[in-house]
């Protein structure tokens, strides 16, 4: 056996190994290349919401997913828009001009939303992010005041917000609930992280 052919056999052997390596490094970068696309799930985690609230009656509360956070719809009945206008003395940011969570223009009303019978929030405490719990019905309760009209308490520090998601003055939250971008499609449906035509 000459020198000549061993060197060649050994050239056999290291195009072979490594073309097989290569192979097996683009098999394997492929897969991994595709974990930075975003999923089908990461992609409808920005995506609006749409909600039929055909179905809803006064004083119910329904909660959907919007990036991620629970997003609260409150059909609010009457009594309890009515109560809304008697609480601003009492309320840290009545007109919601703070800036932490800017309110869009359509809900820098009273009621705080483009429909008064419908409030449209994020479900999560401007504080430390907890969320609060309903306490939709009037009347003393523990942990709320002896004329609470109803609305939200945080139970974790005490915050409590009215039927329009405004919070109470000398409470920990520091500012209103946060109205996300929402519009209607229709009577019944509700489109929640959009509003470019509202």
């Amino acid at each position: 056996m000459s020198d000549q052919q061993v060197d060649q056999g050994k050239r056999t052997w290291l195009i072979a190994t490594g073309c097989a390596g290569a192979v097996g490094g683009v098999a394997t970068a492929i897969p991994f290349v595709s974990t930075f696309a975003p999923s089908e799930r990461a992609k409808a985690a920005g995506a609006a919401v749409e909600v039929d609230v055909s179905a809803m009656k006064p004083g119910e509360k329904l909660t959907v997913e919007w990036r991620g956070k629970p997003v609260w719809i409150v059909r609010r009945t009457p009594e309890q828009l009515d109560a809304l206008a008697k609480l601003d003395p009492q309320l840290a940011d009545p007109n919601s001009d703070r800036k932490a969570y800017p309110t869009p223009e359509y809900a820098k009303n009273a009621h705080r939303s483009i429909k008064p019978e419908y409030l449209v929030v994020v479900g999560i405490c401007s504080h430390l992010g907890c969320s609060p719990s309903d306490k939709f019905q009037p009347g003393a309760q523990p942990s709320l005041p002896d004329d609470w009209n109803g609305g939200f308490l945080c139970p974790c520090h005490g915050s409590t917000f009215d039927m329009a998601g405004r919070v109470f003055k000398n409470k920990p939250a520091p500012d209103n609930l946060e109205v996300p971008p929402h519009m209607y499609l229709s009577d019944a449906k509700l489109l929640i992280g959009d509003d470019k035509t509202a």
